[in-house]
């Protein structure tokens, strides 16, 4: 007989695996130059498990950790905090983990309490507040530069619902929507408005008839965008011995249209074959129809699915436009492009308006987990598209634009993100001209410790900074 290795958990090897130490750094090594008009600071979250994980690890378990690039007159400093939630404290008190992750069964009498908020997924700058965000809790706030954790946001005590990960900040009104989604108890969904001052005006149910995943959302100028999708949680799936929540590769897809300060009443319901979407690139509206772009996925494995078969690419996104006619009813969807990509995004100051750019990074097709190994520029007006090549051995992420001061067009500025280099185990911030997107790198920041990789970022400005 012999023995065989332990199969190692892909979301704590190589560049998946944490990076316990948090570093501060200044005048960081820069391969080419920093634009000096380039002013303001990246910041990247992200999933890193402060110990060694309860039970089955996935990759949204891991405790948050912010890596921030602060650039100004051509220079650039690093830092990396943790997201110090009650999560955090907790287990970095008791020296261990004490909550294990959504895989496992859950804990409801864990002598901890059932807060596992981890701050690990996305981040927001609203009302000259930073937020650090996870979609089953509140956002925590964040003091900028320096990434330090002061606390929970509960907008003066009225956050009843859980925060979605992806609010939509309406850069022209200030305004910020967001929702919050139960799978395991009414109401299912609920969609609230805050004002530009950072007042949370309104919160209201909306019915589903079961609790789904819903990761994001969409906003135009008049109205909110929906996603029930048939990612559902199902209690009797556990008696079966099954994982509750389940993708229904028969249940249709819907997505509805509320009017942003709308009642549940008003939403209207879009019907189309069973679909998944984790992020959306923006929506708008255009004559009688509610345009949306969003990379889209047949189904979703992510978790547990019987698809794998029936479809091979199944948990595989490529971008899609749909167009929602609010007169007719109708629905028309289109495939954009047949290269796989995702974590997709455009100038965040026309959020909600139509844009002529989108931007997502090219996914590495066959790869699990998946990695980037490219960038990719749409001309949604033309169909066309140009791509950035990492380079041999080099991965990314999520890239964020980063506008001009004084922009001239919607895409005078820069695409800025995260590059681990397997070649050298090293990490660098890169630079890329957004309107010359295939043409040579702008700068490369060399940074002094490895970058995990991670979920997504948020380009804040000098502006915002200070």
């Amino acid at each position: 007989m012999t023995a065989t290795t332990p199969t190692l958990n892909p979301f704590l090897t190589n560049n998946f695996a944490p990076v316990r130490e948090e570093t501060t750094a200044d005048n960081l090594k820069v391969i080419g130059e920093l634009p000096p008009d380039l002013s303001g600071m990246f910041v990247r979250n992200g999933p890193n498990p402060q110990f060694k994980p309860i039970g089955e690890y996935h990759w949204f378990d891991g405790d948050g950790m912010l890596h921030g690039v602060r650039i100004k007159d051509g220079k650039a400093s690093y830092r990396n905090r943790y997201v110090r939630t009650n999560k955090f404290q907790v287990e970095n008190q008791e020296g261990k983990a004490v909550w294990p992750g959504f895989l496992n069964p859950p804990q409801p009498d864990n002598p901890h309490g059932t807060d596992i908020n981890t701050g690990n997924t996305a981040l927001v700058y609203h009302a000259n507040h930073f937020y650090a965000l996870w979609e089953g809790g509140a956002p925590y706030y964040i003091k900028l530069p320096e990434l330090e954790t002061i606390g929970k946001q509960t907008f003066n005590n009225k956050l009843k619902s859980p925060f979605t990960a992806h609010p939509k900040v309406d850069a022209v009104t200030g305004e910020m929507m967001f929702f919050g989604y139960s799978v395991a108890q009414p109401p299912f969904l609920q969609y609230s408005v805050v004002s530009a001052n950072g007042e949370l005006l309104r919160t209201i149910p909306i019915d589903l008839p079961v609790g789904v995943m819903m990761h994001d959302f969409a906003i135009t100028e008049n109205y909110s965008i929906f996603f029930d999708l048939p990612m559902t949680f199902r209690p009797e799936r556990i008696e079966k011995g099954q994982f509750p929540l389940m993708f229904e590769s028969e249940t249709p897809s819907r997505f509805g249209i509320i009017p942003r300060h709308g009642d549940s009443g008003e939403v209207r319901w879009f019907e189309t074959p069973a679909c998944f979407v984790w992020h959306t690139l923006n929506a708008y509206e255009e004559g009688d129809e509610v345009v949306l772009v969003a990379c889209r996925m047949k189904s979703t494995n992510v978790f547990v699915t019987n698809d794998s078969d029936r479809f091979p690419d199944a948990n595989t996104p490529y971008l899609h436009r749909w167009r929602f006619n609010l007169k007719t009813g109708a629905v028309k969807e289109e495939k954009l492009d047949d290269v796989p990509s995702e974590f997709p995004r455009v100038n965040e100051e026309l959020l909600g308006r139509k844009t002529r750019y989108g931007y997502s990074a090219r996914m590495e097709t066959g790869e699990f987990p998946p990695v980037f190994n490219g960038l990719i520029k749409y001309d949604l007006d033309t169909g066309k598209s140009e791509t950035y090549e990492f380079g041999k051995g080099r991965y990314g992420g999520e890239a964020v634009f980063a506008p001009r001061l004084n922009a001239s067009s919607e895409d005078d500025g820069w695409l800025v993100t995260y590059v681990y280099d397997e070649n050298t185990h090293t990490s660098e911030l890169v630079v890329v001209n957004a309107q010359d997107v295939s043409g040579e790198t702008v700068a490369r920041v060399i940074i002094p410790q490895r970058v995990p990789y991670g979920f997504h970022a948020v380009w804040v400005t000098e502006a915002q900074l200070s």
